[in-house]
């Protein structure tokens, strides 16, 4: 990327500076940039994520250098809430990569200059094939300005190094202004959180996003015993399904809990009673669609292990259990 910053004049800043000046310096010369694309947002904004709306295949970034790493980031971001995409690297698209875009793409090409030698071939393949492509530049009269089908234009901020060359100010805005497009298109695609955890089941994040439903027991594994049942049943109950608890059902519908607290609660002549004897009658319940995190908040608020679930018409449809949240990451 020598070439992106070759005409930049150098800046000069007392040599007797702190790390904690130069810090604030240079976080102030980037937020500064930042408040100035904000409030002159690229007029082709808009276009550009009507244009994106449109793609049928992928939205394809590139860079050089720095650039090509914030074209990175833009990619996964955008691939992460709801927007195909992926990079392409300039070098190895001279040598047979181009045939990784096709007209069914869009191209977004990153260059602070918008002279980059490096992105040529993919400019004429664009052109070839009538590939829209679109340009992140800070020059209207670049190469890659003149040759885009829209243009994101970025304020020309000086960079925050002291000899203004290293790309800085120039990769954040590039980054945030990635970021501005990668919210805009998830928000027209009604991309929610359900989508979002579908993209990122993995990890801490994902299991933020993980519903009750997804990790309950149900069927044959659930602890299901009637009113009517012998305490003999219910302990067999209890202890061959391992949760330590028996769920009452009657024509489907939950009507009651017993646990191990309620069976030391009923101790005396407790093997002359039935299930319906001796058990809870309104167990806290939850239902298949709430978050894993709530449910696991309800349970450490009122010290349970388990959580009955059920639907709108209070049938028994699943069990959660304190470790299963754990072990689908929710701590």
């Amino acid at each position: 990327m020598s070439s992106e910053h070759a005409s930049a004049p150098p800046l000069t800043h007392p040599a007797t500076e702190t790390p904690a000046q130069v810090a604030r310096r240079v976080l102030m010369t980037e937020s500064a940039a930042l408040a100035t694309l904000a409030d002159g947002l690229p007029d082709d904004f808009e276009r550009v994520v009507a244009r994106l709306l449109e793609v049928s295949g992928r939205v394809i970034l590139s860079g050089m250098g720095k650039s090509g790493h914030v074209a990175g980031k833009i990619a996964a971001t955008l691939a992460s809430t709801g927007t195909p995409a992926q990079t392409v690297h300039p070098g190895e698209a001279s040598h047979g990569d181009l045939g990784m875009i096709t007209r069914a793409d869009a191209v977004i090409l990153i260059s602070n200059s918008g002279e980059t030698r490096e992105l040529a071939d993919m400019i004429a393949h664009c052109a070839r094939f009538a590939i829209p492509l679109i340009a992140m530049t800070k020059r209207a009269g670049s190469t890659l300005a003149q040759a885009a089908d829209h243009v994101l234009l970025l304020p020309d901020a000086p960079e925050a190094c002291a000899i203004g060359m290293a790309p800085t100010t120039s990769t954040t805005m590039a980054m945030a202004l990635g970021d501005a497009l990668a919210v805009a298109l998830m928000q027209h695609r009604g991309f929610d959180r359900e989508s979002f955890a579908a993209f990122h089941p993995g990890g801490t994040l994902g299991a933020q996003l993980l519903r009750v439903s997804a990790v309950m027991h149900t069927g044959d594994a659930l602890p299901v015993v009637t009113d009517a049942a012998p305490m003999s049943e219910v302990l067999l109950t209890m202890s061959s399904k391992g949760f330590g608890v028996a769920a009452l059902v009657e024509g489907g519908r939950l009507t009651g809990i017993i646990t191990d607290g309620d069976l030391r609660r009923n101790m005396d002549g407790l093997m002359d009673r039935s299930a319906g004897a001796v058990a809870t009658r309104t167990p806290m319940t939850t239902r298949p669609g709430t978050l894993l995190t709530e449910a696991l908040g309800m349970m450490n608020m009122n010290k349970r292990t388990v959580l009955l679930v059920v639907d709108d018409s209070d049938h028994l449809v699943g069990l959660l259990h304190i470790h299963d949240a754990l072990r689908a990451g929710v701590a």
